[in-house]
């Protein structure tokens, strides 16, 4: 991988993992269209990956000291620090089932071609077209019920074209949560299964040596798709936040429908 092919991956990666669209999906097409594979190495998938989350955590570091701040407190009840980090941790039950149990099943599924890819598209597009013109209703905070609902959609979203956020911003919508929690909580929810993943992916390099691991890319390329991830990482996070607060996801379910639309003809030529 060269220094262009990181950057251009590490773009990708960052805009596309918190926009409605779905990164693994778009990753998957610009693999098929422009032989560009962030997958192919262990090393740039973990480092894209990480600077997502560290995107997540500088946008949303407010919240997260809120958070910290009221988690070791105790006067005889929940507090709603605490009832907001457990919502987070029933959030992370079903991907968490998924990624011990069926990770080669899904690692299959990535590999089944752009048919997949456009098909998932379509449900991506489905849900946020859907949830726009669904009747509004404004739940002050996020239930445990509604917690473990959205945690099946991010579970969902490990198929390729199955947008993460999109999906659980959407099926918080359908549930009745209020627009302006939503994405705060969609982005922060995903920073622990982000985190897991990187760790097993650390650990399967280990596994597989440091040559394996870090076959066909250099310093400079990882580090410019690193940096590339972080910047538009952070302009993303920031811009989705203020997407779903003006309520605008049919835009995206639009876009979409299109372009899965496009791929299924594609694969099927």
């Amino acid at each position: 991988m060269n220094s262009l092919e990181a950057l251009f991956m590490g773009l990708l990666q960052g805009l596309t993992e918190y926009l409605p669209v779905s990164s693994s999906g778009h990753l998957a097409i610009a693999a098929e269209l422009f032989g560009v594979d962030g997958e192919q190495n262990l090393t740039f998938t973990i480092a894209v990956h990480v600077a997502t989350v560290l995107s997540t955590l500088v946008i949303l570091w407010k919240e997260i000291v809120w958070i910290f701040k009221g988690l070791f407190k105790w006067d005889g009840s929940l507090n709603n620090e605490q009832r907001y980090a457990l919502a987070i941790l029933v959030s992370m039950i079903p991907v968490g089932i998924v990624g011990v149990f069926f990770k080669d099943y899904v690692e299959e599924i990535f590999g089944a071609g752009l048919l997949v890819v456009g098909c998932c598209l379509l449900v991506t597009a489905a849900l946020l077209i859907f949830s726009y013109y669904a009747k509004p209703r404004s739940k002050a905070h996020v239930s445990l019920g509604d917690a473990f609902v959205i945690g099946l959609a991010q579970a969902v979203a490990v198929l390729p074209g199955v947008s993460r956020s999109g999906s659980t911003i959407a099926t918080g919508l359908l549930l009745g949560n209020r627009k302006e929690s939503l994405a705060q909580f969609s982005f922060l929810m995903v920073i622990p299964p982000i985190l897991g993943e990187a760790l097993l992916d650390i650990v399967k390099a280990a596994h597989q040596g440091t040559d394996a691991a870090t076959a066909g890319i250099g310093l400079v390329p990882l580090a410019i798709g690193f940096l590339a991830a972080f910047v538009s990482g952070c302009v993303a996070c920031r811009w989705m936040i203020n997407i779903v607060r003006r309520g605008k996801l049919v835009y995206f379910g639009i876009y979409c429908a299109i372009i899965g639309a496009a791929v299924i003809a594609y694969s099927l030529l």
